[in-house]
């Protein structure tokens, strides 16, 4: 079984230490992520890896053999990389260029065999570049370009393949053919891939593992659950995140959220009545503002809740599939007596959280200000055969203003709390005198 171990190795560059302590071990069929913050070292690893940077300490082995102590063709039989930038100087055409790839299984002066000719044809066709095999390479697309690269690797039939970004200047299509190729190159020919990403959904869908790295140090490695969490975001990245589980792809998803803006506190709470995800982008946006948010009543499983959670907005919350209790809807009561505004997202209404829409239509009716996200018609996320339907005409009816997206909201809340607040200066204004009639 082919191993790829790193073990303790320190960087320099100069005086400067790069990387430190770095160790890890990596098996056939693995394909790991190496993620990080700018200048944290994933490059630099890159080059330790493949030769281009020997370590000042430590010692990297394939397959027992110090890759260091190889001669450069024996290495280039075994190992592959795909650097950030080819700069490529000559006008070869792309079937030249990926024809390169055979040359260390060649001797001196050798002609490419059929059988090299067939497997850069398969290495093209993978990549969808054949069809580019006479064009010269400087004439190719930033993205045509790097599939030729990444073809070229191919050829040189690796046991490991070092990406360094392999996905800049591709577009959306090609990112998800070249991690789609990768992956299946891992799974079914048992190849060692080592790739720098900047995207951490595109790590968390395909990668097997992932490296995170932060100050030139390991900073946590493992299976891709167990590295990218929020806490770890938040520690390496300085980012608050929601990391969700998708129902399509069965993979993690990140949701990164902007830095909260140093907002002049308003002295105004607003509830949000919310849920499926449907409340994230309204929170931060309120936060943003100053307000006081809370919010519930929400699932504890709900991407709302675990917004709120990251925001530290208080939260009235129900256990996972469970209807809303008395008693949770008596503390919800409480929140909203407290609250000056209330707002309803687009939320999906079932039997379990109807309750929070008859809690909205009763402050309505006691007069507290109520703004209605109606993003998506009541008729497509009404689940209880009617009810919340018409319990919105009743929302219209009593006062609720409707708005269409969630981005018209900041403006009117605003507005709404500069009106509340003259109010309450009113009395105060020189020269001001109450109607006695």
């Amino acid at each position: 079984m082919v191993v790829l171990s790193v073990d303790g190795i320190e960087c320099r560059y100069g005086s400067v230490k790069i990387l430190e302590d770095v160790n890890f071990t990596v098996n056939e069929g693995d394909f790991v992520g190496i993620i990080g913050p700018n200048g944290s070292g994933k490059t630099t690893l890159l080059k330790s890896i493949s030769r281009t940077l020997k370590p000042y300490k430590g010692a990297i082995h394939l397959d027992k053999s110090d890759v260091y102590s190889l001669k450069s063709v024996d290495l280039a039989k075994q190992m592959a990389i795909v650097p950030q930038e080819s700069n490529i100087g000559f006008s070869f055409n792309a079937l030249d260029i990926v024809l390169m790839g055979r040359n260390p299984h060649m001797k001196r002066f050798q002609m490419e065999s059929e059988t090299d000719l067939s497997i850069v044809r398969k290495a093209m066709n993978r990549t969808n570049t054949w069809h580019l095999a006479d064009r010269p390479i400087n004439e190719l697309s930033g993205g045509e370009k790097q599939r030729v690269v990444i073809a070229r690797a191919l050829a040189q039939e690796p046991k490991v393949l070092l990406l360094d970004e392999p996905l800049t200047h591709l577009d959306m299509i090609n990112q998800l053919e070249i991690m789609d190729l990768v992956k299946e190159l891992c799974t079914k020919e048992r190849l060692i891939v080592l790739a720098v990403i900047h995207d951490l959904n595109l790590a968390a869908r395909y990668c097997s593992s992932i490296l995170l790295l932060k100050g030139a140090k390991v900073f946590a490695a493992g299976p891709v659950e167990n590295v990218l969490t929020s806490e770890n975001i938040k520690e390496v990245f300085h980012v608050d995140a929601i990391v969700k589980k998708s129902l399509v792809t069965n993979s993690l998803f990140v949701i990164p959220l902007t830095p909260q803006k140093l907002s002049t506190p308003r002295n105004c709470a607003i509830h949000l009545i919310a849920g499926a995800g449907t409340g994230t982008v309204v929170m931060k946006a309120l936060v943003d503002e100053g307000y006081e948010v809370t919010a519930g009543v929400l699932n504890m499983l709900d991407t709302d809740y675990e917004t709120a959670e990251l925001l530290k907005i208080p939260t009235v919350s129900e256990a996972p599939f469970s209807p809303i209790t008395d008693q949770t809807k008596q503390s919800l009561l409480e929140m909203i007596k407290k609250s000056a505004i209330i707002v309803v997202t687009s939320v999906p209404f079932g039997y379990g959280n109807l309750s929070n829409l008859e809690t909205a239509l009763d402050a309505v009716k006691r007069g507290i200000k109520t703004y209605v996200i109606d993003e998506m018609p009541i008729e497509s996320r009404d689940f209880t055969a009617g009810k919340a339907t018409a319990l919105m005409e009743e929302l219209k009816k009593a006062g609720a203003i409707f708005i269409k997206h969630p981005s018209e909201l900041p403006t009117l809340v605003n507005a709404t709390h500069a009106k509340m607040e003259l109010l309450k200066r009113q009395p105060e204004i020189p020269g001001h005198m109450k109607d006695k009639s």
